[in-house]
């Protein structure tokens, strides 16, 4: 599987909520695992609001935010382009997406047509995952 993982999916594998177990999982069977570069200010920026609200111990945070950027190197990571951002404005307007939702769309779409394989989006978000699926990817969950 060629896997994309927007930020609500990867945030699951550092921090123990629902739905952690299954993106593990996911991230384990990838062939590949991708995301777009912004993703990783991201996650530490939802690892650091969960300290922040207390939904996590501060050893916890130190612990995840330390395993993101030890585990950075094995995703594959797509850049924010010009062309990339013109996408995710159409796919915003199209849609309805927020800003980085429309981005991870643009980023995957754009990251299977360049692979000609099937990619599947890995996203905890509603609107993300029903945008993407018009789109024609896969969406995990299903």
């Amino acid at each position: 599987m060629n896997l994309y993982l927007d930020t609500s999916a990867l945030v699951k594998r550092y921090v123990k909520e629902p739905g952690s177990d299954d993106a593990r999982a996911w991230i384990r069977a990838a062939r590949i695992k991708t995301t777009v570069i912004i993703t990783r200010a991201e996650v530490a920026a939802a690892l650091t609001r969960a300290l922040r609200m207390n939904t996590i111990s501060k050893v916890d945070y130190d612990f995840a935010l330390s395993k993101l950027r030890s585990d950075w190197i094995d995703f594959q990571r797509l850049s924010v382009t010009e062309r990339l951002v013109a996408r995710a404005d159409r796919l915003a307007c199209e849609f309805g997406l927020r800003g980085y939702d429309a981005v991870h769309l643009a980023a995957a779409l754009t990251w299977q047509e360049n692979l000609d394989f099937p990619v599947t989006l890995a996203t905890f978000d509603r609107e993300l995952a029903d945008a993407a699926r018009q789109s024609g990817l896969a969406v995990l969950p299903e």
